[in-house]
C-alpha cells in the first residue's frame, strides 16, 4: 500500500528514511555522507517521485520502492487481495 509521504509529519518521514537507510548497518559508497545528508537526498527523491513509500501490512514495516516496480507492486498487491 502506497504512502503519500507529503501526508505525514516531518518527524514520522524522517524516521522513516532514517530508518530504511541505517537497515543495512553499512555503508559501502564511493563517498561518505552523513546521515542526515542521506535524508535530505531521500527526501529530494520522494519529492521528484523518483521512489515512492510503501506500508506492507503483513510485516507491519515501511519500504522505499524505485518508482519503476510502483506497477509490479499494484499488481501483485490487487494479486493477492483477489
Amino acid at each position: 500500500m502506497e504512502i503519500p509521504h507529503s501526508q505525514l509529519t516531518d518527524e514520522v518521514l524522517e524516521a522513516i528514511i532514517e530508518e530504511f537507510i541505517t537497515r543495512e548497518g553499512t555503508d559501502y559508497g564511493d563517498c561518505v555522507l552523513e546521515l542526515a545528508d542521506k535524508v535530505v537526498q531521500v527526501k529530494e527523491q520522494l519529492s521528484r517521485g523518483d521512489v515512492f513509500l510503501s506500508f506492507d501490512p503483513l510485516t507491519q514495516s515501511c519500504q522505499l520502492y524505485p518508482k519503476e516496480l510502483r506497477a509490479e507492486l499494484e499488481e501483485l498487491s490487487a494479486t493477492k487481495a483477489s
